[in-house]
């Protein structure tokens, strides 16, 4: 059967339809640069109203409390209770890894190396060419770019030429992050992507050598706002048809698309057809305004 087209709707229609809403922060709310139209208006909205509301994010830098924080001193009130990050998924990882106690090497500023020893990881020293089982790229700020890099390769490859395991984890499986009005970035997805490509020319028979992705589109934000809410009747809120829409569809939920995000689609819906079903949204959102 033909799929339906997208249903546009507004942001008052959509608070009405679902129970509980999700969030995207970056290309939805925020971009690096500030904050996007009507967002300061739709969270006062939500919180006049009392609806439950929770921010997925795939960042991985930034703590809850760090990121209730940063929306403050942009207008925008939003507690660290309501704030899920790819980082927080590492834990609940590492536990089914069995990765308690690993060494780990982590790129990433301050808080994603807390997010690493909260998950009962050990953090070592890249300066000090060290061994570690593990790798996670949590983002691509918060150490010189080029030199970490040559210290992961090289530590890499000493483990791999002597035969000894390697876990890849990729917690913001994002490649690319909107900074401002025409502006864009790479993002830690990037970075792991640069180190994959490092190894497979290095272990062209290796297909194993693959950053485990965290973030969405997989499940682990979803079971957690599952968790939090107590109800499956929420609805993601995005800007990027392969990770936010099509993370939502894989879980069963609705999906609303902000045309006016990433993604290169037209407000009635012209564009879509180059994404695969799994991203097609439940619904078109031109406005963030209630």
């Amino acid at each position: 059967m033909p799929q339906q087209p997208p249903l546009r709707v507004t942001m008052a229609a959509l608070i009405e339809r679902h129970a509980v809403l999700l969030l995207d922060a970056y290309g939805v709310l925020i971009t690096h640069d500030g904050v996007l139209p009507g967002a300061r208006e739709l969270v006062r909205h939500l919180r006049a109203i009392g609806k439950p509301f929770y921010i997925l994010t795939n960042d991985a830098s930034t703590s809850p409390q760090g990121h209730a924080a940063r929306f403050a001193g942009r207008g925008l009130d939003i507690a660290a209770e309501r704030i899920i990050t790819a980082g927080m998924l590492l834990g609940p990882y590492f536990a089914a890894q069995d990765l308690a106690g690993a060494r780990c090497a982590v790129l990433g500023p301050a808080d994603s190396a807390l997010y690493v020893r909260h998950a009962g990881a050990v953090v070592v020293d890249l300066g000090q060419e060290p061994d570690a089982e593990v790798v996670v790229v949590c983002d691509e700020q918060g150490y010189a770019l080029l030199e970490t890099l040559d210290a992961v390769l090289s530590l890499l490859l000493r483990r791999l030429d002597a035969g000894l395991p390697v876990h890849l984890v990729l917690p913001n499986p994002d490649l690319v992050y909107p900074a401002g009005p025409g502006r864009y970035g790479l993002t830690a997805g990037a970075v792991a992507v640069l180190l994959e490509a490092a190894l497979a020319q290095r272990y062209p028979e290796r297909q194993d050598l693959r950053f485990v992705p965290l973030g969405k589109p997989h499940a682990g934000h979803f079971v957690e706002a599952l968790r939090r809410s107590g109800t499956r009747d929420m609805v993601m809120v995005g800007d990027q048809p392969d990770l936010d829409i099509c993370g939502a569809t894989r879980f069963g939920l609705p999906s609303a698309l902000v045309t006016s995000g990433l993604a290169r689609v037209a407000a009635d819906g012209s564009g879509l057809e180059r994404y695969g079903p799994e991203a097609q949204p439940t619904y078109l959102l031109g406005s963030l305004l209630v």
